[in-house]
C-alpha cells in the first residue's frame, strides 16, 4: 500500500521510517529542493541508525528503494496521509488541502500534538481528518493517540487504527479537546518540573531522576522538554493557557531559554547539554 508524508523534519521522517520498515511504499512531500535532500537524508539515517541496533527486517538500501522525495505533491493513489509540519493552523490546512485533491481516497491525518482536530478539517472533507499523533523517537516509542471529532467517519477511524496497529504501534482513542490525553498531561507535568527548577526546589537531574526512578517514567519531564523542542513546549503551553485556564501558564524560566535560544537537543542547550 501507498502512504504519503509531507513535512520530512523529526516527526516525518520517523514516520516514513516505520511505513518504510512496515513493507509500504513512501512518498515524503518537502517545501524545496533543498529540504527533499535533507529529508531524504534524515530517513536514511533513521533506518540505518535501527539496522546498526538489529531492528530492521530488510536492509536499509532496500527499503529506501520504495521513498520517492518530492518537492510538490501530485496525484497518487494513496490510502493514508499523514501530514508532519509544523504546527500551524493555516499551514496544516493547506497541505491536507493539497493531500485531499491529490489522493482523493486517503484518510487524511494530522500529527498535531495539540492544535483542534474540528478546526483542522473545516474546509476539507471532514469525514476523511483525522487526528493521527506519533510520539519521538516514531521508531521506538510505541503508542499513537487517535483524535476523533464529530464530523469523521467511522470508517475513516477505523482505518487509522488498522494502519497503526498493522506498524506494531498501540493505539489510544480520545475525544478532540485541547491538547488532547497525551499532550495536556504531559505539558502539565513538564511545566511544574519548570517551576520546580525555577524556585530552586531541586536541580534538573535530581528532577529527572526522582521521576524516573520514583514513577518509572523512561525519562524525566526536563529532558523529554530538550527533546521536543523548548520551543515546542513554549507554544504548547501557551495554547493551552489560552484554551483551557492560567494552570498552563509556561514559567518565565521557560520563556527566557527559548528567548536566548535555548532550545535543547536541536540547539546544543535546554536544561541540559547536548
Amino acid at each position: 500500500m501507498i502512504a504519503v508524508v509531507i513535512g520530512g523534519g523529526t516527526m516525518g521522517a520517523g514516520i516514513a521510517h516505520v511505513l518504510l520498515a512496515g513493507g509500504h511504499e513512501v512518498v515524503l512531500a518537502e517545501s524545496s529542493a533543498d529540504r527533499v535532500v535533507t529529508a531524504r537524508s534524515a530517513v536514511a539515517a533513521s533506518l540505518a541508525k535501527a539496522a546498526d541496533r538489529g531492528k530492521l527486517a530488510s536492509a536499509p538500501d532496500d527499503l529506501l528503494k520504495n521513498l520517492t522525495v518530492v518537492e510538490q505533491l501530485a496525484a497518487v493513489p494513496a490510502e493514508l496521509v499523514v501530514e508532519a509540519v509544523p504546527e500551524d493552523l493555516d499551514l496544516k490546512r493547506r497541505v491536507l488541502t493539497t493531500a485531499a485533491n491529490a489522493c482523493p481516497d486517503a484518510v487524511l491525518a494530522s500529527n498535531t500534538s495539540s492544535l483542534s482536530i474540528t478546526a483542522l478539517a473545516q474546509g476539507l472533507p471532514a469525514e476523511r481528518v483525522i487526528g493521527m499523533h506519533f510520539f519521538n523517537p516514531v521508531p521506538v516509542q510505541q503508542l499513537v493517540e487517535l483524535v476523533v471529532h464529530d464530523a469523521v467517519a467511522p470508517s475513516t477511524v477505523a482505518n487509522a487504527r488498522a494502519w497503526a496497529e498493522e506498524l506494531g504501534k498501540t493505539v489510544i482513542e480520545v475525544r478532540d479537546t485541547p491538547g488532547f490525553a497525551t499532550s495536556r498531561l504531559g505539558v502539565a507535568v513538564g511545566m511544574e518540573a519548570i517551576r520546580m527548577l525555577e524556585e530552586g526546589v531541586a536541580s534538573a537531574e535530581d528532577i529527572d531522576t526522582g521521576m524516573r526512578l520514583g514513577y518509572g517514567w523512561p525519562m524525566g519531564p526536563l529532558k523529554l522538554t530538550d527533546l521536543v523542542g523548548l520551543d515546542v513546549r513554549l507554544a504548547i503551553a501557551e495554547h493551552l493557557a489560552a484554551e483551557l485556564g492560567p494552570r498552563f501558564e509556561p514559567p518565565a524560566l521557560l520563556r527566557e531559554k527559548v528567548a536566548r535560544g535555548e532550545l535543547g537537543r536541536k540547539s546544543g542547550q535546554g536544561f541540559f547539554s547536548w
